[in-house]
């Protein structure tokens, strides 16, 4: 019997083809908007995790200012010097490593191939606060960074634009004023969040990057390792009131600095990420709203052109309960035809706009499977009251209907 409705179900979808698929248009579009707008929520959301999850875990970066910036329109504030990174050090329990950073950008050049990259000038300590093994080569030696020795360890994008089919580690290339001898390689990190490339970097001894780059000894960020065994709150803690002493800040005047702790960050940018993913995934599904609104109309409108053949199954003996089950079927059908495409078009646009936003192509089962289901929910409720509606009729009142 279930097998006789859907095909007449079909049948009637079938005749009227143009009519079903605008029937269905609403249901296609809110299936595909909420799939995709979810789906891409979670792959960007993955993709911060990933970007904050490379800084290291158990990190704190601590930075001159009230944010990333300089903030507000007074004076900058005074950056580090390596005597707050040694204080650091040594001053606070559950530390370590502290790992100074300078930073600047230059064009590396290599027989005939150059390429612009950032140079970051830090401590070995890096490798200790930050773990990122070497594909090849080594680590500077202690006497070589207290030197500010012209030694450089390379990313891989650096690598396979200077080298290409090559080993870099011993050859020497010109790295803005300077030569710079490559005696290692890191391992391949790719893209951070958002399409930034932790590939493109140039590690050298801080000492020479202040020498021959930035002409000062000037720190603009710290990362600061904490022991698994203690509580990143209270490091934080700890290094506020040294560097508060430090630099001389008393009183209720405000930090002159900052610090993030990197699970803090992860925190809440995936915490925000995932309400405006719900946000935006309501408000495509009230499009569902709209399409299971648009399916009741076009079945009543079915029920009323049939009318004399609702009469005649009735009459030859048909029970109200199967003409209620036709044309409850027919409203799933389409609805879940619709719930189908809306998948489709949905996987479509998902592989098109997630290269574009710098994300990673995701499937995501639950949510595509929670979406079709909806669908179908959809068909039985606002179908329920048109087939209701064709079931009541008074056989001899249909038959006369014209």
């Amino acid at each position: 019997m279930f097998g006789t409705t859907l095909v007449l179900a079909l049948r009637s979808i079938r005749r009227h083809l143009l009519r079903s698929f605008l029937t269905i248009l609403g249901i296609v579009i809110g299936v595909g908007a909420v799939v995709t707008m979810v789906t891409l929520g979670k792959a960007t959301t993955a993709a911060v995790q990933q970007s904050i999850s490379a800084l290291g875990t158990n990190i704190l970066q601590v930075r001159p200012g009230q944010g990333f910036g300089r903030g507000g329109g007074g004076p900058r504030p005074p950056d580090f010097k390596p005597e707050d990174v040694a204080a650091i050090a040594n001053q606070i329990a559950g530390v370590t490593a502290v790992a100074p950073q300078a930073s600047a950008t230059a064009t590396a050049i290599y027989e005939g191939a150059n390429w612009s990259t950032t140079i970051n000038g830090t401590t070995d300590a890096i490798f200790q606060v930050q773990p990122w093994p070497l594909a090849s080569g080594r680590r500077w030696t202690p006497v070589e960074e207290s030197a500010g020795a012209a030694v450089c360890i390379i990313g891989n994008t650096v690598s396979k634009n200077l080298f290409p089919g090559g080993d870099p580690v011993g050859h020497r290339f010109r790295i803005g004023p300077i030569s710079c001898d490559v005696i290692g390689v890191l391992t391949t990190r790719g893209q951070a969040g958002f399409g930034g490339d932790q590939d493109d970097t140039v590690v050298m001894p801080i000492k020479a990057v202040q020498r021959r780059f930035t002409g000062n000894r000037d720190i603009r960020l710290m990362l600061v390792g904490v022991d698994e065994r203690f509580s990143t709150s209270t490091v934080q803690a700890g290094i506020t009131d040294l560097l508060r002493e430090r630099r001389t800040i008393t009183g209720d005047k405000p930090d002159d600095f900052n610090i993030f702790d990197t699970k803090q960050i992860s925190d809440t940018l995936t915490g925000t990420t995932t309400l405006l993913t719900g946000i935006v995934a309501a408000v495509a599904g009230i499009s569902l709203v709209v399409g299971g609104i648009g399916i009741m109309n076009i079945m009543l409108v079915s029920v009323t052109e049939r009318t004399r053949e609702i009469g005649i199954r009735l009459a030859i003996g048909a029970v109200a309960r199967e003409v209620l089950l036709q044309f409850l079927v027919e409203a799933i059908a389409l609805s879940c035809l619709g719930g189908v495409i809306g998948l489709i078009v949905a996987q479509a646009a998902i592989a098109i706009i997630a290269p574009l936003i710098k994300v990673q192509w995701l499937f995501v089962p639950e949510i595509n499977i929670f979406a079709f289901a909806i669908s179908a929910v959809i068909g039985v409720v606002f179908g329920y009251f048109p087939a209701r509606r064709a079931a009541a009729m008074n056989p001899i009142d249909a038959l006369r209907h014209e």
